[in-house]
């Protein structure tokens, strides 16, 4: 039996732009849930793509059309099988947000009327609070918050109570991008359906850091990116449950979806072609296969307690410096740790690990109604992948530490 692929140190060097130094000091990357770095597999399937088979898809019959389309459809199924779906039932988007848009301009406005109630969490990315407030306005619907206890979970006997009422939609991200929170997922589907509710779920920081199945999840639509599982930016897929894209109108008009134009009126084709209009991202999709035979190949149940490890090994240590703050529970957190100095802006923090070579986020995280229900206007992020290591924990953590006593004096 092959024994796993190594994690943390090892395979480092399968990731190029790690090879670096920054204002002197080794690069150490800890702000995976913005975006992660590539392996060289897909860097080198983006460039062979270029180099042997770059042509449209679909509307060719030329030996180099054939090719893409071939990988730009075998990349459909491997993202499918990624997540436990059939290829039918993947739409290729720019990314989760494209992803969350798309529901919510088609079957939001088909089945979205006055009155109506979409359910969204208080610690949603403002990627899945935007398009529903902009569905709520063209619809006269409403929009009401599940709360965030004091711990950074939700508060589970009120969502019960919410989703009691029925309300026409529940949107929810699987892990927070700001408190590290996994909520679960399949228990909150599973409360939906039994109440007639239709369910997204935002898998944005989920989908290449712990096993996904739909199935299991049990939800009608799932979004997720390509660039934050080390494919490339540009790329993502959204998930519709069988049957349901098929009663879901165009978003946009152009190229490819069509089955039949007139000058009186047009057809259009079956999901998922309706939803991917004109010339596709055909080197991204190729680029997001590449991605997740790779993060499998890895195996996400040893990525996830890798990443998990790291984080809690860093929230831990950092609560010892005086006066930090660590967002998000004290335990079961995913691989990232937000945290806000009383000494120093979240800024200021990202600015001078820089210096040292460390790669943080700062700022709201786009949750800005979550960050002011906990009275905070920012935070620093340190957030974890498979190539982090403990020597990166000690970094972050020494650097941190200076930071405070800098600003002490």
């Amino acid at each position: 039996m092959q024994s796993p692929r190594p994690l943390g140190a090892e395979i480092k060097h399968e990731f190029p732009v790690l090879d670096q130094s920054i204002h002197g000091h080794p690069l150490v990357y800890l702000d995976n849930a913005a975006t992660s770095q590539k392996p060289r597999r897909v860097i080198n399937a983006l460039s062979r793509f270029y180099e042997r088979d770059n042509a449209n898809v679909h509307r060719g019959l030329h030996e180099l059309s054939n090719r893409a389309t071939a990988q730009y459809e075998a990349a459909r199924e491997r993202v499918a099988r990624f997540i436990g779906a059939a290829a039918e039932t993947i739409v290729f988007t720019r990314g989760a947000t494209e992803g969350i848009n798309l529901v919510a301009n088609s079957w939001g406005s088909k089945f979205v009327t006055a009155g109506d109630v979409i359910l969204l969490t208080e610690m949603e990315h403002h990627s899945n609070i935007v398009p529903w407030q902009l569905l709520a306005e063209r619809t006269g619907a409403r929009i009401e918050w599940a709360p965030v206890n004091a711990e950074g979970l939700l508060d589970m006997s009120v969502v019960r109570e919410q989703l009691a009422l029925s309300p026409k939609l529940f949107a929810f991200v699987h892990i927070s991008n700001s408190l590290g929170t996994v909520n679960p997922a399949a228990e909150l589907c599973a409360l939906a359906r039994d109440a007639g509710v239709t369910t997204l779920v935002d898998a944005a920081q989920s989908a290449g850091h712990l096993p996904v199945d739909v199935r299991e999840i049990g939800c009608d639509f799932m979004a997720f990116s390509g660039h934050k599982l080390c494919g490339p930016t540009g790329i993502g897929a959204l998930y519709g449950r069988a049957g349901l894209l098929d009663e879901m109108p165009p978003w946009q008009g152009g190229g490819e979806m069509i089955a039949r134009v007139e000058f009186e009126r047009t057809t259009f084709k079956a999901a998922p072609y309706r939803f991917e209009a004109g010339t596709p991202d055909i080197a991204g999709a190729i680029g997001m296969g590449a991605a997740v035979d790779y993060i499998d190949e890895l195996g996400r149940e040893r990525i996830f307690d890798h990443d998990t490890a790291l984080a809690e090994e860093a929230a831990g240590r950092l609560g010892a410096i005086p006066g930090i703050r660590i967002l998000g529970p004290c335990a079961g957190r995913a691989g990232l740790v937000s945290f806000a100095l009383e000494t120093a802006h979240a800024h200021d923090v990202v600015e001078m690990a820089n210096r040292e070579g460390i790669a943080l986020r700062g700022g709201h995280h786009c949750t800005q109604p979550l960050m002011r229900k906990l009275g905070l206007t920012s935070s620093a992020r340190a957030s974890f992948y498979f190539y982090n290591t403990r020597e990166d924990v000690d970094r972050l953590v020494d650097a941190v530490a200076r930071i405070d006593r800098f600003f002490r004096g």
